[in-house]
């Protein structure tokens, strides 16, 4: 199996990555990224312990174990050990990795499961997909993507204005492959990936063929170039002061193809309109990509709702009727994403021979998952109030005696230690007030789509068909009632 200092020589390989004006030379042992970079090895690590292998991985036909977030389940039960496995990943980075290597594995092996899409639509090309899903796969690779054209202008179209050599697009092609040329966001995770796709989730306009295409290519191919955004990492004054920033800031990245050679047995579309967006819809690759994020999701709630349970016990407010009631509308929360996840499970379907989660509930699941997070979050302020200010400037203060005491003197609660009650407090910075807290909200909120977009993925697989024949029914059983009629009046009267 691979290691995970197989991993870190590997990101050692040329790939051109700028940050704060110079190409960095070893990402895997650069200041900006050595943190995240550990954290991912620890992924391939942990897998590989001898009483994590059966739990965490599964044997390929070609007789390798790998991560079973490369493994299509053909039952509810593989499908559970599948989740069950990526729940222990996530829980190792508390859901804070939000495209470690599970989640594009998991848009591959669902692309090849629906490999009956490309065979059937005009620029598919299924073989591609299955040679390349074998590929990745027998190697556990770390994929990225970068799917969303750069903002741009957006009340043009990609082919217009100052948007026309913004995007990236098809310039050339020949017997040895498709040239392409323009940027891509957002890379998240891209500068610790192994190889990245290329593709475009929105739907295209008629004369965009150019712009039709999925491909997968080395990180370190000749003129692939990621720009990278600051690194929370690189400010990160110490583990104590910044836990999370330290360790799990995958950092993200606007990649610019700078005349890129891709070569024919590395693309899955090839100017082709309807294979491009039908491989996220008619497939259900879009879902189960975003399957793997809502158990993320889910663990990442759960360690914010323990959070809070310990800054409230930190400050003796844990027993007080009104925070107990905050903390027990938290674990609500937290209940409904769980829920979400394994009704899901239990209201999957086949696709094939593969039992996949439900598309409808994974939609609702997001659509709440966008509005919840950020109110977490604004509850974890309510609950520190000022304990997340009122702390030293960093560990180092700890050397010096005199502010040492000072501390000791200050930092008081019921249920910790000085150091430890500044320890927790820093933590809950780092997850709700720093640089690296503020993209994850942003993150959280957006990483699916824009809102509308994500409610109206919901729209269209909800059930409406039986929600309205329920109404329906109810709605045709009684009407105006009839006139009274006069013949018994008559009669009296005759």
């Amino acid at each position: 199996m691979r290691s995970g200092a197989d991993y870190v020589r590997g990101l050692n390989d040329g790939r051109c990555v700028f940050l704060n004006g110079e190409r960095v030379p070893d990402v895997g042992r650069h200041g900006a990224f050595k943190g995240a970079a550990a954290s991912v090895a620890g992924l391939y690590e942990f897998q590989g312990r001898p009483e994590n292998v059966e739990r965490s991985t599964f044997e390929t036909p070609t007789g390798v174990r790998v991560s079973r977030a490369w493994q299509m389940p053909t039952s509810y039960e593989e499908l559970v050990r599948r989740r069950e496995a990526l729940v222990a990943w996530a829980e190792l980075h508390h859901g804070f990795m939000g495209r470690s290597p599970d989640h594009v594995a998991s848009t591959i092996a669902c692309m090849a499961a629906g490999a009956d899409v490309y065979r059937r639509l005009e620029g598919g090309r299924a073989d591609a997909v299955l040679d390349y899903y074998a590929y990745a796969r027998d190697r556990d690779l770390y994929l990225s993507y970068v799917i969303i054209d750069p903002q741009g202008d957006r009340s043009k179209g990609a082919g217009e204005g100052g948007n026309a050599d913004v995007a990236a697009r098809i310039v050339d092609e020949d017997e040895g492959g498709v040239t392409i040329r323009g940027a891509k966001m957002l890379g998240t995770g891209a500068a610790l990936s192994d190889e990245v796709m290329v593709t475009t989730l929105r739907p295209l306009g008629p004369t965009e063929e150019r712009y039709a295409l999925t491909a997968m290519l080395p990180i370190a191919a000749k003129g692939v170039k990621l720009m990278s955004r600051r690194s929370y990492e690189q400010a990160a004054t110490s583990p104590f002061d910044y836990p999370l920033s330290s360790r799990f800031d995958e950092n993200d990245a606007l990649i610019y193809f700078d005349d890129v050679k891709i070569p024919w047995d590395r693309i899955f579309v090839h100017r082709g309109i309807a294979a491009q967006l039908a491989q996220w819809h008619e497939a259900p690759v879009h879902a189960f990509q975003n399957y793997q994020a809502e158990i993320r999701l889910m663990v990442k709630l759960r360690f914010l709702v323990g959070l809070a349970h310990k800054i409230a016990d930190a400050i003796g407010t844990s027993t007080m009727p009104n925070v107990r009631q905050t903390l027990g509308e938290l674990a609500a929360d937290v209940g409904m994403i769980e829920a979400f996840v394994y009704g899901m499970e239990a209201k999957g379907s086949f696709y094939g021979s593969y039992f996949l989660p439900d598309r409808g509930l994974l939609y609702a699941a997001q659509v709440k998952g966008q509005a919840l997070y950020p109110r977490v979050i604004q509850t974890l302020r309510e609950l520190s109030g000022g304990g997340v200010i009122m702390l030293p400037s960093s560990v180092e203060d700890f050397a010096n005696p005199e502010v040492a005491d000072l501390i000791g003197r200050t930092q008081h609660s019921p249920a910790f230690s000085p150091e430890e009650r500044v320890q927790l407090f820093k933590l809950a910075w780092d997850a709700m007030g720093s640089e690296f807290a503020s993209r994850h909200v942003q993150y959280e909120t957006f990483y699916s789509g824009p809102r509308h977009v994500v409610a109206g993925m919901a729209y269209r697989t909800f059930d409406w068909a039986g929600a309205k024949g329920a109404v329906e029914g109810l709605f045709t059983s009684y009407g105006l009632p009839e006139p009274a009629s006069d013949a018994p009046l008559m009669a009296v009267a005759g």
